[in-house]
């Protein structure tokens, strides 16, 4: 298990236990802590409704694939701290890292 920390628009940050072991995504993760993500293309990479900011230690995480980068392309607001959480799982090098959900403030 990891904790990682998301972050809301007041700066308070909410840690969440996330097992490394399960084969999840950080999209599933965050749907079963019951944040409020459509996830409408059911992690395909396709429809970033799952768009999260890595606020630190983004260096820590695998390199973004193609698909992943034209979606996070076709966003206003994304910038090199972008990624979709449908395509990040969780790992022991993510342990500690903070995230805000960028899905909600596009809608």
């Amino acid at each position: 298990m990891i904790n990682i920390f998301i972050e809301n628009d007041l700066g308070e940050r909410q840690a969440l236990e996330v097992p490394t072991d399960m084969g999840f995504n950080l999209m599933e993760i965050l749907k079963a802590y019951e944040y409020d993500i459509q996830a409408t293309c059911g992690g395909m990479a396709l429809c970033a409704t799952c768009h999260i900011e890595v606020l630190g230690g983004g260096e820590k995480l695998p390199e973004c694939n193609d698909q992943e980068l034209d979606t996070l392309d076709t966003l206003p607001n994304a910038d090199g701290n972008s990624r979709l959480s449908c395509q990040l799982r969780p790992s022991d090098e993510m342990d500690g890292l903070v995230f805000r959900l960028k899905a909600l403030q596009e809608a």
